[in-house]
């Protein structure tokens, strides 16, 4: 059977252990939300992109795992990167995916 790439995001992210995702849908990352339940990886809908950044880093400070984020594009993209640079600065890995981007 063949695998699109939504679901290969989601086997990836099982396949290296990550256990939780944060996220807001939209347009252009829509393909991957809707295969979300077909896997063990939780998901974690927030209000918006700022906050599932945020808890991403909290996250990732509070287990020592990865911390994840997923958001269209766009404006999705640019509301995580206050969350993105705040767990730079800080050293908590974090990992956010992006459509189309």
């Amino acid at each position: 059977m063949r695998r699109t790439g939504a679901q290969i995001v989601w086997e990836m992210l099982e396949h290296e252990g990550v256990e939780v995702v944060f996220g807001f849908p939209g347009g252009r990352i829509m393909d991957v939300h809707h295969h979300y339940p077909d896997y063990s990886v939780r998901h974690i809908l927030v209000r918006h992109e700022q906050g599932a950044a945020h808890a991403a880093d909290a996250y990732a400070r509070v287990s020592g795992k990865v911390g994840t984020v997923i958001v269209t594009s766009g404006p999705g993209a640019t509301n995580v990167v206050t969350g993105i640079a705040t767990a730079m600065m800080d050293s908590s890995p974090m990992v956010c995916i992006t459509g189309q981007v």
